[in-house]
C-alpha cells in the first residue's frame, strides 16, 4: 500500500526559478560578471549550491577559486535572507497536496539545496509541519542522485520501497527514485522536459498536478 510520497523541491513542489536567478544573477554582477538568462539557470540547477556556481562561472568562463568563494558567499547570504522572494507554489499543486494528505499519505520533500533555505522557504509557502518531513542538503549524506537521504527517510517512516512515489522534474530526480527502486513520476511544470525524464527512468510523466494526483491515485488503488 502506497503510504508514503516523496518529493522534490525546485521545479517539483516550489517556482523558484525566478529567485535563484535574481540572487545568482546579483552576485555575478556585484563581481562585474554578466548577468544570465533566467531560463538557462533551469539546466544550471539540480545538483546542489556548490554545483550551481560552479556551473555559472563556468558559464561565463570566468572560474577561479578566489571568484567561486566569493559569488557563493554573496549568492548564500542573500539567498538566505529572504527565501521566498519571488518563490510561489505551483498552481493546483496545493489542491493536490491536500487530497493526498486527505488520502492519508505522508509528504515528504528532499533536496540538493541547503537545508535551512530549503525548510525555512517551505515552511514560508506551506506553513509549518504542512509536509511531515522536510531535508536539504545535509553533513554527511551525500547529493542526489545517491539514493542515501531517500533510504533515509524512508527509515524515519518506517515503510518500504513498494510502499512509496518519488515525484521530481529532472532525470537527477528519476535516477534517484530508481536507486532506491521507488516508482517515479516526472512533471513537465518543472525546470526540464519530457525527454530528460524519459532517459531519466520515470515510470510516468504529467503535465500539470491533476494528472499527479490521478497518477499516485492509480497506484495507491493498486496497492490496496
Amino acid at each position: 500500500m502506497i503510504k508514503l510520497c516523496i518529493f522534490d523541491l525546485d521545479g517539483t513542489v516550489l517556482d523558484t526559478i525566478h529567485t535563484i536567478a535574481y540572487y545568482a544573477n546579483n552576485a555575478l554582477i556585484r563581481h562585474g560578471i554578466e548577468p544570465i538568462e533566467t531560463n538557462e539557470y533551469k539546466y544550471l540547477v539540480g545538483t546542489g549550491m556548490v554545483n550551481l556556481i560552479k556551473k555559472m562561472l563556468a558559464f561565463r568562463e570566468c572560474y577561479t577559486e578566489e571568484l567561486f568563494d566569493k559569488v557563493l558567499h554573496d549568492y548564500d547570504t542573500a539567498y538566505n535572507a529572504d527565501v521566498s522572494y519571488k518563490t510561489e507554489i505551483f498552481d493546483g499543486l496545493h489542491e493536490v497536496l491536500d487530497a493526498f494528505k486527505a488520502l492519508g499519505l505522508k509528504l515528504a520533500i528532499v533536496s540538493n539545496k541547503p537545508d535551512y533555505p530549503t525548510r525555512l522557504v517551505v515552511n514560508k509557502l506551506y506553513g509549518e509541519n504542512y509536509f511531515d518531513f522536510v531535508t536539504g542538503k545535509r553533513d554527511g549524506m551525500p547529493l542526489k542522485p545517491d539514493p542515501t537521504v531517500v533510504f533515509d527517510v524512508m527509515k524515519r517512516f518506517g515503510v518500504n520501497a513498494d510502499e512509496c512515489v518519488y515525484v521530481g522534474d529532472t532525470a537527477t530526480d528519476m535516477h534517484t527514485g530508481k536507486a532506491a527502486n521507488i516508482y517515479t513520476v516526472g512533471v513537465l511544470w518543472g525546470f526540464r522536459g519530457e525527454e530528460e525524464l524519459r532517459l531519466g527512468g520515470a515510470d510516468t510523466i504529467v503535465s500539470e498536478p491533476r494528472e499527479l494526483y490521478s497518477a499516485i491515485k492509480e497506484q495507491y488503488d493498486k496497492s490496496l
